[in-house]
């Protein structure tokens, strides 16, 4: 992912799901991720990040389980959790950041 960098070191507090395609539970995130996005609109990015197609991204991050969900803002993780995790939980934390 080419912007990546550039991306979580924006203004917008930003939302990383790195998962993988053969993961359960990553499948279960992208519709809980779909509704985060759309109750924050263009206040907060929601990306995804391939683990399979990314290594190196998920090796900086120490992506060890799938999802691993992790809040930058201006380029600083703030938060992280791994696991299913639910919208509410998701939105809030970005909220935090926001503005």
């Amino acid at each position: 992912m080419n912007d990546f960098d550039k991306i979580i070191s924006g203004d917008k507090p930003t939302l990383v799901d790195f998962f993988a395609t053969w993961c359960g539970p990553c499948k279960m995130q992208g519709p809980v991720l779909e509704q985060v996005k759309n109750r924050v609109g263009d206040a907060a990015n929601v990306i995804k990040v391939d683990i399979d197609k990314s290594s190196e991204l998920a090796a900086r991050y120490h992506v060890q389980s799938v999802p691993t969900l992790i809040v930058f803002v201006k380029g600083e993780a703030v938060w992280r959790a791994v696991g299913l995790q639910q919208a509410d939980v998701l939105e809030a934390k970005l909220r935090e950041h926001i503005g």
